[in-house]
C-alpha cells in the first residue's frame, strides 16, 4: 500500500478534522448524484446514493462530537 507523505501539520487532531471534512463534502456531493439519478428516473441508484449519504452523515455527526470533546479537553 502506498502512503501519502507525512502531513506537514503536526496537530494531533489533523486526521480527524480531515476525515470529518471529507465526510461532510461527501454528503454535499451525493446531492448532485441523487439529483442526476432522479432526473434519469433511476430510483434504485438514487436510493443507493441516499444510503451512502446517510452513512456519511452519521460519520460526520460522530466526527463532530469527537472533535468537540477533544477540543474541550484541550482547553479545559
Amino acid at each position: 500500500m502506498v502512503r501519502e507523505p507525512a502531513s506537514p501539520v503536526k496537530d494531533k487532531n489533523y486526521d480527524l478534522i480531515h476525515a470529518l471534512q471529507l465526510s461532510l463534502e461527501h454528503i454535499w456531493r451525493m446531492e448532485t448524484y441523487i439529483a442526476d439519478a432522479e432526473d434519469r428516473g433511476d430510483t434504485e441508484l438514487a436510493t443507493w446514493f441516499r444510503a451512502l449519504q446517510d452513512t456519511s452523515r452519521q460519520a460526520g455527526e460522530q466526527g463532530k462530537r469527537m472533535l468537540a470533546t477533544r477540543l474541550q479537553q484541550e482547553s479545559g
